[in-house]
């Protein structure tokens, strides 16, 4: 049973995978750690200690990525709900 059009249904599943390929991509620079991301991660200050500081920097890029892969897999899940609306219209075109 189709609940949107054929036009929106392609615009989600186009949008779905360049979201899916965008962040996955982006959660793997956040895993290694890519300097140009650095803005990026939550506020840390340097107080004194050079490793918790580090330390408190690597956790940013860790939660970053995470982040980055759970919006990712939303965007699985819309692409597909798109994918299924997509096939629902176009199986109702062709009966009719």
């Amino acid at each position: 049973m189709p609940i949107c059009g054929p036009k929106l249904s392609l615009c989600g599943l186009i949008i779905s995978v360049w979201g899916i390929i965008q962040l996955g991509l982006m959660g793997v620079f956040y895993y290694i750690g890519a300097v140009a991301l650095a803005e990026d991660i939550p506020e840390v200050e340097f107080k004194d200690d050079l490793k918790d500081f580090y330390a408190k920097v690597d956790h940013g890029f860790q939660q970053n990525a995470i982040n980055c892969w759970i919006a990712a897999l939303l965007y699985v899940i819309t692409l597909a709900i798109s994918a299924h609306q997509f096939w629902a219209n176009n199986r109702s075109s062709l009966s009719v």
